[in-house]
């Protein structure tokens, strides 16, 4: 029975830890983002979490020194979760920058039908002229962006810069749907 009582609060605390890093680092970038109130939040979360299980483990080191393992485990992968959740949920605005040789005014007018500004200029690469094209968007957009401005221009060479401030961000009239809300889409 000791044995599982051990197992069971070993996965408690792995479960817990996971949570409590994963929503950590969700709210470091949301610091990084400016966004005080969601990261106030979250913070408060996190560091109760935190106390009942560094509590736990402390507690019962002495007894039970496998929980170290399970607290560190948690730890590391509370890191990769956070991770790929922020990945998924893509909050933020970024700066798309695209340079393509032939097709600029063909994805600045495509882009543009779609209702996301764009702005372009003309430079000179290496290789010759090149059209750079600013885009200001949401990072949740790039989902869509990225493989339509590809398909129009195989060539295309993009850099995506993080937008820590702006004045505002004007949102496309038409964003397709992805993930769940696809699935209920009306054809």
């Amino acid at each position: 029975m000791s044995e599982q009582h051990i197992l069971i609060t070993g996965l408690l605390i792995f479960l817990a830890r996971i949570c409590d890093v994963s929503i950590g680092t969700i709210r470091t970038i949301m610091t990084v983002q400016g966004k005080t109130v969601i990261s106030f939040v979250l913070a408060i979360f996190e560091i109760t979490i935190w106390v009942l299980v560094a509590s736990t483990v402390i507690n019962q080191l002495n007894d039970k020194p496998i929980l170290i393992v399970f607290y560190a485990f948690g730890y590391a992968t509370g890191n990769v979760v956070g991770i790929l959740v922020e990945r998924k949920l893509a909050f933020g605005i970024i700066i798309l920058k695209l340079l393509t040789r032939t097709a600029g005014q063909e994805i600045a007018d495509y882009l543009r039908a779609k209702g996301q500004p764009v702005t372009v200029f003309v430079g000179e690469g290496m290789k010759g002229p090149v059209s750079e094209l600013y885009i200001a968007c949401r990072r949740r957009d790039l989902k869509w962006i990225l493989p339509e401005v590809k398909q129009l221009d195989e060539q295309v060479f993009y850099i995506i810069e993080q937008a820590r401030d702006m004045t505002r961000v004007l949102k496309p009239l038409h964003t397709p749907m992805g993930g769940w809300r696809s699935v209920f889409k009306k054809k």
